[in-house]
């Protein structure tokens, strides 16, 4: 009987590790800061809901914020490893009017920008299997069952920000002047258009040709 308790006490323990390790990111509190509009800025843990741009602080108490309140706001992602950080940017995301959104920024230069708002998706290659994914959201492609971890991709240029239809004539359309070094950095590192680390390493590396 012992033995049996313990048995089953192991299970619960193991189940419990495998649901906290399979949540996506914006389903768990991160350690963290939220910098306001007004300046202020507060430390403690963070949960963000970007489908609804709203950020939620734990400290004393649970407070919320909406992308109209915040400037920004970073978390250490335990999951995955790694600061991301966040900012409010004006965006017509549903309409023709510009209201303050969330973009997480992937890399930045003194030309160009890439944001990126991810999201999570039905995964028609594993409907009988209904389990989160398990991805590395700075470098590793997704690996999914049931739904996955996706991301839209933005680039901030000149003040204005354009979404990226993950074509790859369209990345040369949003990074101009350098076909010829882009495709040979892509060749050369085997990266590709439309996948989250590959993106971040091209658009730092057309940076870097601008400087």
């Amino acid at each position: 009987m012992k033995k049996a308790l313990v048995g089953i006490l192991l299970l619960f323990i193991i189940s419990g590790e495998a649901v906290s390790q399979n949540q996506f990111p914006s389903q768990i509190w991160h350690k963290g800061n939220v910098f306001l509009a007004d300046g202020q800025g507060f430390s403690g843990l963070i949960k963000y809901d970007l489908d609804n741009n709203v950020v939620q602080l734990q400290a004393d108490a649970v407070s919320t914020f909406t992308a109209s309140n915040v400037s920004n706001f970073e978390i250490y992602d335990e999951v995955y490893g790694g600061i991301r950080k966040f900012y409010s940017l004006p965006y017509a995301l549903n309409g023709e009017y510009e209201t303050p959104i969330f973009f997480e920024l992937l890399t930045q230069g003194d030309n160009i920008a890439l944001l990126c708002r991810e999201y999570i998706a039905t995964d028609n290659r594993g409907m009988n299997n209904w389990g989160p994914m398990t991805m590395n959201p700075f470098w590793g492609p997704p690996m999914m069952t049931g739904y996955r971890l996706a991301f839209n991709y933005y680039f901030l240029k000149n003040g204005k920000i354009q979404r990226y239809s993950l074509k790859k004539k369209d990345l040369f359309t949003m990074l101009p002047g350098y076909d010829d070094e882009i495709n040979l950095f892509m060749r050369k590192n085997r990266l590709e258009h439309d996948k989250r680390g590959d993106l971040l390493r091209i658009t730092a590396y057309y940076n870097e040709l601008q400087n």
